[in-house]
Formats: C-alpha cells, sequence, structure tokens
C-alpha cells in the first residue's frame, strides 16, 4: 500500500517521484521496460525557456536555477530562426514571442555555414537556449527518487484503475497496486486513464511529431552550430552527436500508440528544410516519431481533478516536459501535500484542470 501511486514513468511521472518520495510512501508504474520509453525519449532536448504559452514560459524559467546547478546537464547552443521574403510578418511574430534578436544575414551565415542567402531574407538570434542531457536529467530524478524509498515498477501497464473503498486501486501484469492518491501522468494515454478511473477526459490529444538524422555535411564540424528553426516552426534542425536532426515539426492527431515517422511527411519537411541550406540531404541515417500531448488551450494539466480530490493530473506538457520538468514536479508536489506554493495562485489556476469546468 502506497500513499501515492504515480502511472506514467516519463519526465512528468519520475520527476514527480522525486519530489514526493521525501515526505510519502510512492510507487510509479511503467508500462515500458524503462523509463521514459515514449514522447520522454524522443525529445529534442532543448531548454529554451521563452518557448511556449506563458505559463509554460513561467515553469521554465522556474526550473532554470535547478538545471544550471546540475553539473553537465545543460551545453550552449543558441536558437536560429530563419524566414524567406514571405516569410517577414512570422518572422517577426516568432522573433517576439522567443525573445530573439534580429541578425545580420553574413553574421548568420557564420554561425550556419550552410546557410543559403538566395532563399533567406530574415535571421534572428539568442543566446539563451541550451541542449539539455535528458537522459542525466531522468537518472537524477529517479536516484532521488529510489534514494527515498521510491518502488519504481516496470512492465506495469495499468489496465483498470478503480476506487476501492478509500484508495485506488491499480491493475497491472505485475499484480495489483493501491494507493491514497493517484497521480496521472500517462503522456499520451492520460485521458484513457482518467477514464479508467471513472474521470472525464480533458481533451489532451497526441500529436505526432516525425524526425530524422541525417549526416553532418561533409568536412563540417556542426558542434557549434545553434538549433535552427523554419518561421512559425515549419521545420527544425539541431546539431545531435556529430550528425543533424531535421524534423517537418508536424503535429498530425495520433491515438496514443508506440508512434513511427511518416515518410511523406518527413520527405515534405526535409524539402521545407533544403530550401534554406546550401547542402542537400543525401541519406538518411535513422528516423523515429513521438507523440507529443497537449491540451486544448496548450497549457500543462497540473493539479487535482475537481471530481475527485484525490485523482491528480501531471499531463498534456506538449514539447514543454523536459524544461519544465523541475518547476512542475515542485508544484504538483505542493499540491499533492497541502502545503503553500512559492508559486502564484494565478498560475496554479492557470495549469489547474479546474479550467476545464469552468469552460464547461
Amino acid at each position: 500500500m502506497s500513499d501515492v501511486l504515480i502511472i506514467g514513468g516519463g519526465i512528468a511521472g519520475i520527476s514527480a517521484a522525486a519530489r514526493l518520495a521525501p515526505y510519502a510512501k510512492v510507487t510509479l508504474l511503467e508500462g515500458e521496460d524503462h523509463l521514459a520509453y515514449h514522447a520522454s525519449g524522443r525529445s529534442a532536448a532543448l531548454y529554451e525557456p521563452h518557448y511556449g504559452a506563458p505559463a509554460v514560459v513561467a515553469l521554465s524559467l522556474a526550473s532554470g536555477d535547478y538545471f544550471r546547478a546540475l553539473p553537465h546537464l545543460l551545453t550552449p547552443r543558441g536558437l536560429m530562426i530563419v524566414a524567406g521574403l514571405d516569410g517577414r510578418a512570422q518572422f517577426q511574430h516568432d522573433c517576439a514571442d522567443m525573445n530573439l534578436a534580429p541578425l545580420d544575414l553574413d553574421a548568420a551565415r557564420e554561425m550556419l555555414p550552410i546557410l543559403n542567402l538566395q532563399t533567406v531574407a530574415y535571421a534572428g538570434y539568442g543566446a539563451h537556449a541550451w541542449d539539455i542531457d535528458t537522459d542525466l536529467l531522468i537518472a537524477d530524478f529517479a536516484k532521488t527518487a529510489r534514494a527515498h524509498g521510491a518502488q519504481i515498477i516496470a512492465k506495469a501497464a495499468v489496465t483498470a484503475l478503480r476506487r476501492d473503498g478509500s484508495t485506488w486501486r491499480a491493475d497491472t501484469a505485475q499484480g495489483p497496486f493501491k494507493g491514497e492518491i493517484v497521480v496521472n501522468a500517462a503522456g499520451p494515454w492520460a485521458d484513457h486513464v482518467a477514464q479508467m478511473a471513472g474521470i472525464a477526459a480533458k481533451g489532451i490529444a497526441p500529436l505526432r511529431r516525425s524526425m530524422a538524422r541525417i549526416p553532418a555535411p561533409a568536412g563540417m564540424d556542426v558542434a557549434r552550430w545553434p538549433m535552427v528553426f523554419g518561421a512559425g516552426e515549419a521545420w527544425y534542425m539541431k546539431p545531435d552527436a556529430g550528425a543533424l536532426i531535421v524534423s517537418p515539426a508536424e503535429e498530425h492527431p495520433m491515438p496514443p500508440h508506440d508512434a513511427f515517422a511518416d515518410d511523406m511527411v518527413l520527405a515534405e519537411g526535409l524539402a521545407r528544410y533544403e530550401a534554406m541550406v546550401t547542402a542537400p540531404v543525401t541519406r538518411l541515417i535513422a528516423s523515429w516519431a513521438g507523440l507529443r500531448s497537449f491540451a486544448p488551450d496548450r497549457v500543462p494539466v497540473i493539479g487535482a481533478d475537481p471530481a475527485a480530490p484525490s485523482f491528480f493530473w501531471a499531463a498534456g506538457l506538449g514539447g514543454y516536459g523536459f524544461q519544465t520538468a523541475d518547476a512542475a514536479s515542485r508544484l504538483l508536489a505542493d499540491l499533492v501535500l497541502h502545503r503553500a506554493s512559492e508559486f502564484s495562485p494565478d498560475l496554479v489556476a492557470q495549469l489547474s484542470p479546474r479550467r476545464f469546468s469552468a469552460q464547461g
């Protein structure tokens, strides 16, 4: 019998376990055979704290001190936005939204030598973006959780979840588990988990994003190149382990599953990328996809469900799970433990599942 059952072993679940385990008996149930298998294992792994809705930005900024204090977690990357002649309005919007400064095109090409000045008319840049060592962050949270007695149970997909007297019972292939409180950190499966428990879904939609790893242009060291977005996030490119990751940045609604890349969508995204650079894509090293899960307002859902005060949501984190993980898990722990929070009541309300009841 646990105080808290956490369903889901991605970044939301394991960070919640780390923050709750010092104060409660915690059991985390993960359906796969290791943590961070789905969306958390397929992230672009960037900390760009000005990226996302205002509530997301608040959580990202509040996570910065923790990230900077963990040795070797962050590595400088920088973020560039580029656009063609017909993309001026979107470019200006993106620069304002992500606090980027316009950049002279010659200076932009110094940062990114393959930039095609025949097609790129606008460039913007900000140094406030860092690579996140996501494996290190997951391992750090898992180490903290285990050090405080948390059980992490793999291959334990929840097949049924119901009230059993005053507690919750989760049935899994590893047997039943009981807890006073449930934390729904199930990512793309969050609405499904809620419905098993008799809780109303919140409209959390899994959206597929495909990615390809391609070779670095011959003879070029890409280690210091920035991450690059096409205006409107029409595509992105990021250096990674001596190669490049390119994504069409699509958001295609999908049922929750072990996602894989769509070849046609990937080809279209690669073409958009190729139009802005001088180095053609000649082959793929690998391709994959992940499911980024968003609530209808694209704001995370963190807090107790209004219909069941012992059922907590930590879901709808979209593409912001890693960069908000510290603050999001601290807030969740405050709410679960009924303690005063450092976060403003306004931010708590923006994130609360109660906002859906107010809209309905």
